[in-house]
C-alpha cells in the first residue's frame, strides 16, 4: 500500500473511532452535508470563506474601533422534561467559560508550551446575554420552551417553531445558541455565510458539563475557524501560525507529538480547535484571531453584529415573559371517552399533528373515515358511527405514529 493510501486509512480509522463514541463536534459533518446538497449554501459559504481569506491577506483593512467585539447572545433551551431545563447559573457559567477563553484569562494559560506562547492571543471578543430583543423589549437573553420532541438530531429542526423548536432571533444581530437533548453529538455550528434562518450553535445538554469546553470550540467554528488539522490528513485550517498535524488529538498528551513534519515543536494539540480533553486546551493563536476578526470587517458575514442593538438599553421596559410551565401530561388526549357524538382530540403539547390526516378504523382494521387535523383542540364528529370500539391512527413527518382507542356509545 502506498504512503498516501496509508495516511488516508489512518485518518479514517481515527475518525471512525470518534464517531462510534459521542462525537465532540459535528460541525464538519454538518457543513459538508450543506455544501454537498445545497448549491445556494455552497456558494454563500464559499463567498464568505473567500472574503475572510482576502482580509487575512491584507489585515490592515480589518481594524475595528473600540478594541473589543461584543456579541449579543440568546440561549434557546428546548426541554421535554423538567430536568432538561437549564438554569440561569448554567448559562452564566457557559458565557464565563467563553469569555475567559477568548480573552485568554484562564489560569491554565501558564500551561501553554513555551514554544507556542508567543503565538497565543487575547482574541478581544466577548459574548454577553442580550438585554434587548429584536423588538427592543427587555430580555434576559434566555428562552425556555417545552417541546414534545424526545431527542433532536443534526437536522436543524430545533431552530424552527413550526417543528416545535424555537425560531432564531435575527442572526445578523444575535448569536443564537440552542440547548437541547441532542442525539449522538455534543454540538455543532453553522459557518459564516450559512443560511441566516439556521445560523448559530447547537449544544447537547451534556455539553453544559463544567468540565467540557464544547461551547468554546463551536464558537470558534461560528466565527470561521476550522479544526486544527483541517479536517483531512495534514490538512489546511486556513491559519498560518497553526502547524499542520495529522488528525485530531484524543485524550491529554504530556509530550511533544510530531506529525506532518512539524517538528521540533510538534502538534498544537492544546489549541481550542483540536479535540483534546478540555483540561489540556488553553489557546487561540494570533492567526486564528485575525481570521475570526476578518468576519467582522466591512462587508463581511459577521459585520452586522457590530451594529446590533441587542446589548443596548431596551426601549420597552416590560417584564420578561414567564417560562412555559411543564405539561401535566405528554401524550395526545381524547375526551370524552366513551363518546356519544363529538370526540375532542387535544394536541396542545404537540402541534406537529396539525395538518396531518387522522384515520378512524374499526376493530377489524377497516378504515371508516378520515379527516385533517385543523387545530390544537380538534373536534371529530362520530355521531354516525355504530356503537362499538374504534381506533384513531395517524403518522407525522418525524416518523411518529399515533394509535388510540375510543368507545362509541
Amino acid at each position: 500500500m502506498k504512503a498516501g493510501q496509508l495516511r488516508i486509512v489512518f485518518f479514517l480509522l481515527v475518525f471512525s473511532a470518534a464517531v462510534q463514541a459521542q462525537e465532540p463536534c459535528a460541525t464538519h459533518l454538518y457543513s459538508r452535508a450543506k455544501l454537498q446538497t445545497d448549491a445556494g449554501q455552497r456558494l454563500a459559504i464559499n463567498r464568505a470563506e473567500e472574503f475572510i481569506r482576502q482580509v487575512q491577506a491584507a489585515p490592515g483593512t480589518n481594524r475595528l474601533e473600540n478594541g473589543i467585539i461584543k456579541i449579543p447572545v440568546v440561549f434557546h433551551n428546548l426541554y421535554h422534561t423538567a430536568d432538561q431545563k437549564i438554569t440561569d447559573a448554567q448559562v452564566y457559567a457557559q458565557l464565563d467559560m467563553l469569555n475567559r477563553a477568548f480573552r485568554r484569562r484562564n489560569a491554565d494559560t501558564v500551561n501553554t508550551p513555551a514554544v507556542f506562547r508567543p503565538l497565543a492571543a487575547d482574541c478581544m471578543i466577548e459574548f454577553h446575554l442580550a438585554t434587548s430583543d429584536p423588538g427592543r423589549r427587555y430580555t434576559n437573553g434566555i428562552i425556555r420552551k417545552y417541546s414534545p420532541v424526545l431527542k433532536w438530531t443534526m437536522d436543524d429542526r430545533m431552530k424552527k417553531s413550526a417543528e416545535t423548536g424555537s425560531d432564531a432571533w435575527d442572526p445578523s444581530k444575535y448569536l443564537n445558541i440552542w440547548v437541547c437533548n441532542l442525539e449522538k453529538f455534543a454540538g455543532y455550528s453553522t459557518l459564516p455565510g450559512s443560511d441566516v434562518s439556521l445560523d448559530g450553535i447547537v449544544l447537547g445538554l451534556g455539553a453544559l458539563n463544567p468540565s467540557y469546553e464544547t461551547i468554546i470550540h463551536e464558537a470558534g467554528h461560528w466565527l470561521g475557524l476550522k479544526h486544527i488539522w483541517g479536517d483531512e490528513y495534514c490538512g489546511d485550517d486556513g491559519v498560518s501560525d497553526t502547524p499542520k498535524q495529522a488528525a485530531y488529538t484524543p485524550g491529554c498528551p504530556t509530550t511533544v507529538r510530531v506529525t506532518c513534519g512539524n517538528g521540533p515543536a510538534g502538534d498544537m494539540y492544546m489549541n481550542y480547535m483540536d479535540f483534546t480533553a478540555a483540561a489540556c486546551t488553553n489557546l487561540f493563536t494570533h492567526g486564528q484571531k485575525q481570521r475570526m476578526w476578518a468576519s467582522f470587517a466591512f462587508g463581511g458575514p459577521r459585520h452586522s453584529l457590530l451594529e446590533s442593538a441587542g446589548l443596548d438599553k431596551p426601549l420597552i421596559q416590560e417584564s420578561q415573559p414567564l417560562d412555559e410551565g411543564e405539561p401535566r401530561w405528554l401524550e395526545i388526549r381524547i375526551f370524552p371517552n366513551p363518546v356519544n357524538s363529538i370526540l375532542y382530540l387535544d394536541f396542545s403539547y404537540d402541534a406537529r399533528w396539525i395538518g396531518k390526516r387522522i384515520y378512524v378504523t374499526n376493530v377489524s382494521g377497516q378504515q371508516i373515515t378520515s379527516e385533517v387535523v385543523t387545530s390544537k383542540i380538534h373536534s371529530l364528529n362520530v355521531d354516525k358511527l355504530r356503537p362499538g370500539i374504534y381506533f384513531l391512527a395517524a403518522n407525522n413527518d418525524q416518523g411518529l405514529s399515533m394509535r388510540m382507542k375510543f368507545v362509541k356509545l
